[in-house]
């Protein structure tokens, strides 16, 4: 094979690799699709035409054959203003990555942030996916409904929050786990008067993490009367709740639902002139590139995200099967990280 036949300028096609390797057209598309059916000689030959033409096949026609896209659907929201989260960020790489391995690719969708179901319908009537993976069950998962309603595979990444009788498959990390490891950090290191900064109480996710915050307490034997506070997702509203819980409950220490919080924690400090670390600990929680560049380094609890990334994929891998299979809900722990916030070791 030393010359390429087809004209210069325009992509090689499946009747060039057939000329140039010397088999039938259909030879060469059962190299594509079906390698198992040709002699490991003639399949040599046409992968060596396929390499030397740089030959891709046709997806698009190959779609129309199989009813497989290899594609997964996600839909991402706008990044919120005033906060320190990039937790989706970090998932949605590790998403592309680890499916890219599993030989599927990942489609990022918007939709109006007033519509959660905006964006599905156009994908499934087009079948341009395979699958989806959806998030933000926190909200009450209108997703999930409606996707079970049209027989769509999907992978949730967080529990079905308000309803634990469903059966679609779901990955999520333990954020009671995670907040009673940083509260216990804290009481290891000689701190009583522990304060939370949270979520609204009608954030599922939020009253987790609470829970472990107070679950820690109890076992301690300690009050949490009057250490709480209930506030929005934002650096200022941290900021404002730490200064109310500084000047009414005196706490030595705060443990946080997010970085975000957290940051508001550590500007409220600044304006008192106090060192988080030295004189207030600190712990956040989603380990944020914010917490890892502030000073002195902001204690956080780390997800598993690139963990969570392989569970859905295996969990879609299961829906996407011949026949399909369904995985049960899998709940990861997460990590501390320790940095100054939380003091010296």
């Amino acid at each position: 094979m030393s010359s390429s036949p087809g004209r210069a300028g325009t992509p090689p096609t499946l009747a060039d690799v057939a000329e140039l390797a010397g088999v039938s057209r259909q030879t060469v598309s059962n190299a594509v699709n079906n390698p198992d059916l040709l002699r490991a000689d003639t399949l040599e030959r046409v992968q060596q035409a396929i390499d030397e033409l740089g030959y891709l096949p046709n997806r698009a026609a190959r779609n129309l054959r199989t009813r497989a896209s290899h594609l997964i659907g996600m839909r991402i929201k706008p990044a919120q203003e005033g906060t320190a989260n990039a937790t989706m960020d970090r998932f949605v790489h590790s998403l592309v990555d680890t499916s890219r391995e599993a030989g599927y690719h990942v489609l990022l969708f918007s939709g109006e942030l007033d519509d959660p179901l905006a964006g599905y319908d156009d994908l499934l009537r087009s079948t341009a996916v395979d699958a989806f993976v959806i998030s933000d069950t926190f909200l009450g998962n209108p997703q999930a409904a409606w996707l079970e309603t049209k027989r769509a595979p999907f992978v949730a990444f967080g529990r079905p929050w308000d309803n634990p009788v469903a059966r679609h498959p779901w990955v999520d990390v333990d954020g009671a786990a995670g907040c009673e490891l940083a509260t216990n950090h804290l009481l290891d290191r000689g701190h009583e008067r522990i304060a939370w900064i949270g979520w609204r109480k009608d954030s599922f996710i939020g009253e987790d993490r609470r829970a472990g915050w107070a679950r820690a307490m109890r076992t301690r034997g300690l009050s949490t009367t009057g250490l709480a506070s209930r506030v929005e997702d934002t650096v200022a509203s941290g900021r404002e709740a730490a200064t109310v819980l500084l000047d009414e409950a005196r706490p030595s220490g705060f443990v946080c639902a997010s970085d975000t919080l957290a940051m508001g924690v550590l500007h409220a400090l600044s304006e008192r002139g106090l060192l988080p670390g030295r004189d207030i600990a600190v712990v956040g929680f989603d380990d944020s590139q914010v917490a890892q560049v502030v000073p002195p380094g902001l204690t956080s609890v780390r997800q598993p995200l690139e963990d969570v990334a392989i569970e859905t994929v295996k969990a879609l891998e299961g829906l996407l099967a011949h026949p399909p299979t369904a995985s049960a809900g899998v709940l990861l722990k997460p990590s501390l990280v320790v940095r100054g916030s939380s003091g010296p070791e």
